[in-house]
């Protein structure tokens, strides 16, 4: 089974990147076609044979993907997937464009459908400061993005979701069939505190991690955290950033960019991890319940399938600092167990998903070759 990866760019190690990881291990010959890279902010996947196309000396001048998402989908069509057997796609946007042989079978790991594109086009375009004079040029734009999507969806002989909310989406935009893995969390997540790290009684902070864009809600939580004069660390950077930190008040402490390594001791070391955004999976929340740190959480997407209110944290049902203010509240009198916790999180783990990885490829090869034995027979895929 010869095989090969795609994806939808690659400029930073985030979740989608973390998932990869995965599949470049257990393929580790498959070359990886994508859009646009740069490969020193990749870590492990930096070393390996990614193959960019006609994008990426624009990418070397404009360091910015995001204005390349126009031509990004005729970019990766043209990519050249002769000679292999079997797509494996990670897709949250374009990922899953490129165009199989007939003989190829096309295997979508799905993020999410194209959210800004089907489902936040107007917080898009207020998120990103989008000048009016130039918002009915980017809505063109994004419809025909949609057109493209609808049409690359077809390309996609199995989907796999990332979440029942995914699984949801998937069904609704594209009508297609989906199976569920969850995304993986790295093994030195559920290692045990070491002896130099703060014990439950000395934890002294909440948390938030993740990239400083306007639909992860930092706000809300610096609006809290300043309220109630309550230790907020923020890890992460992006355009938020100067913003942010012009609203925080003296409680609030910016982490910056923290390395992988660092962050299993940044979640135990937390009271608990803040989860305001609507996201379609997370797995933020994942790697800080393998920490055996529960998480407060906005009530909403692939939360909802990983927190048990009470169990491993607890919920706020509206984005508001009052609704945040009211279950920090409740917080301080709830009492949590850490092995508890990291038990929930037991199922995310590199082996639980690198099995469901592999053994789904292998069995939907062994069907797919099948039709090709037999060119009548319908494939069983959705």
């Amino acid at each position: 089974m010869r095989l090969a990866l795609s994806a939808d760019w690659l400029v930073t190690f985030g979740g989608a990147e973390h998932v990869l990881r995965e599949f470049c291990t257990l393929f580790p010959e498959a070359p990886l076609f994508t859009t646009v890279a740069r490969r020193r902010s990749l870590g492990p996947l930096g070393d390996r044979d990614i193959r960019t196309g006609k994008l990426q000396p624009w990418y070397r001048v404009l360091r910015n993907h995001q204005m390349l998402l126009p031509w990004m989908p005729a970019a990766l069509e043209e990519s050249d997937v002769r000679g292999y057997d079997v797509l494996l796609s990670s897709s949250h946007a374009i990922g899953k464009g490129l165009i199989p042989l007939s003989r190829m079978l096309h295997i979508c790991y799905c993020h999410t459908p194209m959210r800004y594109a089907w489902e936040m086009e107007e917080q898009y375009l207020d998120d990103f400061r989008v000048p009016k004079i130039l918002r009915p040029r980017i809505r063109r734009m994004l419809a025909q993005l949609r057109r493209w999507d609808l049409a690359s969806a077809k390309r996609v002989d199995l989907f796999i979701a990332n979440s029942q909310t995914t699984q949801e989406r998937i069904k609704r935009i594209y009508a297609r069939e989906s199976i569920v893995i969850p995304p993986p969390v790295d093994d030195r997540f559920f290692l045990k505190a070491t002896s130099n790290e703060p014990t439950r009684n000395e934890q002294r902070y909440f948390l938030a991690v993740g990239r400083l864009v306007p639909y992860k809600r930092f706000d809300l939580l610096i609006a809290a955290a300043n309220e109630l004069r309550v230790p907020l660390w923020i890890a992460g950077t992006g355009q938020e950033s100067d913003r942010l930190r012009s609203i925080a008040g003296e409680t609030v402490r910016f982490l910056g960019f923290v390395p992988d390594a660092d962050l299993p001791a940044l979640y135990r070391g937390a009271k608990a991890v803040l989860f305001p955004q609507e996201e379609d999976a997370g797995i933020v929340l994942r790697e800080a319940l393998a920490c055996g740190t529960p998480v407060i959480a906005y009530e909403a997407g692939g939360a909802t399938e990983v927190i048990d209110d009470g169990k491993n944290g607890l919920f706020f049902d509206q984005q508001t600092k009052e609704s945040l203010i009211d279950v920090l509240t409740r917080f301080s009198h709830a009492r949590f167990d850490r092995e508890t916790i990291r038990k929930s999180a037991e199922s995310f783990s590199r082996k639980e998903f690198q099995e469901a990885i592999r053994g789904t490829v292998e069995r939907a090869w062994e069907e797919f070759k099948k039709t090709l034995c037999y060119p009548h027979a319908l494939p069983r895929f959705s």
